[in-house]
């Protein structure tokens, strides 16, 4: 029998899979294969915005992978969730929707990537997004992303961002919108308290049509070349081997991980460290599965002298009541993902856009766990946006079935554990304010005792954690830069008929959430898969603080 030939194949369900299998299957004539390594989407789990711990902590839909022992995290193993399931890291993700600063996207066409501007790019977040508010010159309101702003009006939330602007920073109603640098509601893709994942938006459409196929527990092995061609993939499924082809092309949407990892199994990557684990070079492209970058994460963390926190309805009966609620009515405590307010400020004078996110959390939880703080309290999470460490993924095995190896080399520069240190101290100082006095008790972590840079660069150690956030592993760029994989139509430098389109491809980390970027990335790969006009410029202003070379705030 011959294998089956379609005009494109997609290699991963995720969020700018299935935002591809939309757009291009829009076009009644085209054939097109999905291949999802994972199960279909099919949980309560998947759904309850409030349940991303079970979803997170657990292995179905989950590739649970582990970095290597980190050098400058007291060489722990930093847990590395990533979504294997219909809507990929989407479906298992915290749904925070944030687009990154405007400037994120000047630079990366000050680094050659024409055509990826912010007045560029932005038209295609509005593409993509369908707000709860309605849209206006930063907000989509007929996309297929759904998007619900946080609720800051409970009484922690209220004070946290009270205590932002009393101490001396600005208020935004929209961090997505014209004014990043703030205080204000963090944004969610949910709809009507059901997580919304791009399976749910995109896909779901895509598959009513007829021409899009998904294949699930399809794991891919290999891309298929005649020369420097792509041709298709060999994927196993049910323990058996198949192959596909691809008429026109083949398109890697596997994410920052799997998609360096398939490519070096392909043959395509560093010379040297494919011949090292026996593989034949197809291509070298000594970029892949380089650059990774990722927004490490920590948390400071106090007691709550009032008993406003969600502390009670996290253990029985409390969560059986919230829970049931959600079942009937899809509303309520667990109809949220909890991240209701946030800010982005800079953690000195002399940063023009922000480079620290602050996510509040009306619970506070064991770092490096989904554990508990036992008793009322709650947390500021601390991200950096923009870390200069990077690190690489590699193969550990020949074998597609083994994890490869991951490397983060969090905070490995001292400019990284400086911001981080800023990051613990500004935290302090808001927390420290009036509106918070009825509710901040003992810091619980770091801990009153760690003042010097010393114990703060130890506590940095010992609970960083992953932002969710990798990136960077087949970088955009022009052809004479040696680390880039992809060119600014994401095409595979040196080869034919293969793209990569999915977080990897950023050349540097944007300063904020991923998958609203990469649902970005995917939307105007599309119009350039298929050859058609760009949509028109933004004329969007964005915010930058007047006086940022001198003023921290």
């Amino acid at each position: 029998m011959a294998e089956p030939v379609f005009d494109y194949l997609i290699v991963g369900a995720g969020s700018a899979g299935c935002v591809l299998a939309n757009r291009l299957g829009s076009d009644p004539n085209m054939r097109i294969l999905v291949l999802e390594a994972g199960p279909a989407d099919k949980s309560w789990t998947l759904d309850m915005p409030s349940a991303v711990g079970i979803v997170v902590g657990g292995s179905r839909y989950n590739w649970r992978y582990e970095s290597e022992p980190e050098p400058y995290l007291d060489n722990r193993r930093i847990s590395t969730p990533r979504g294997r399931t219909l809507g990929g890291s989407s479906s298992i993700n915290g749904m925070v929707y944030m687009r990154g600063h405007a400037r994120d996207y000047d630079a990366w066409a000050e680094h050659g990537c024409t055509g990826w501007s912010y007045a560029q790019v932005l038209p295609y977040f509005i593409r993509a997004q369908q707000h709860r508010d309605g849209g206006d010159d930063y907000r989509g309101a007929n996309g297929h992303l759904h998007v619900t702003p946080g609720d800051t009006r409970t009484p922690l939330c209220a004070a946290f961002i009270k205590a932002g602007a009393e101490a001396g920073y600005g208020l935004s109603k929209d961090l997505n919108g014209y004014r990043q640098e703030a205080f204000g509601p963090v944004d969610r893709t949910t709809r009507n308290g059901r997580r919304w994942s791009t399976a749910r938006g995109y896909l779901g459409e895509a598959l009513a049509r007829g021409n899009v196929t998904v294949a699930t527990n399809a794991l891919a092995l290999r891309i298929l070349f005649e020369g420097k061609r792509a041709i298709g993939v060999e994927y196993e499924q049910s323990s058996k081997i198949h192959q596909a082809f691809a008429g026109r092309e083949v398109l890697l949407t596997s994410g920052a991980i799997n998609s360096p990892q398939l490519l070096l199994l392909s043959g395509v990557g560093p010379a040297a460290e494919l011949r090292d684990v026996g593989i034949s070079v197809i291509h070298e492209l000594p970029g892949v599965g380089k650059r990774l970058n990722d927004h490490p994460d920590t948390v400071v963390q106090y007691r709550c002298k009032q008993p406003v926190s969600l502390y009670p309805w996290t253990t029985a009966p409390g969560k059986w009541w919230i829970g049931a609620r959600w079942f009937v009515t899809h509303d309520g405590l667990a109809a949220s993902n909890h991240f209701e307010a946030g800010a982005f400020i800079r953690s000195r004078a002399g940063v023009e856009h922000p480079d620290l996110q602050l996510t509040f959390m009306p619970l506070a939880v064991q770092p490096g766990s989904v554990d508990l703080v036992q008793g009322h309290a709650f947390q500021v999470h601390i991200d950096l946006m923009r870390p200069t460490s990077l690190g690489s993924v590699t193969l550990r095995s020949v074998d597609p079935r083994q994890p490869p190896r991951i490397l983060f080399n969090y905070l490995q520069t001292e400019q990284d554990r400086a911001d981080m240190r800023a990051g613990a101290r500004l935290v302090r100082e808001i927390i420290g304010q009036p509106a918070m006095a009825t509710f901040a008790g003992e810091e619980l972590v770091p801990g009153a005792h760690a003042q010097s840079d010393a114990e703060l660069d130890a506590w940095a150690r010992q609970v960083t954690e992953t932002g969710y956030h990798a990136s960077g592993t087949c970088k955009m760029g022009p052809a004479e830069d040696p680390e880039a994989v992809v060119d600014t139509h994401l095409r595979v430098h040196g080869l034919d008929n293969l793209r990569v389109v999915d977080a990897s491809i950023m050349p540097i980390i944007v300063s904020g959430n991923t998958n609203a970027p990469t649902v970005m990335i995917a939307e105007k790969a599309s119009d350039l898969i298929r050859g058609l006009a760009p949509l028109p410029p933004s004329q969007a202003p964005a915010w930058v603080h007047p006086h940022w070379q001198t003023r921290q705030r």
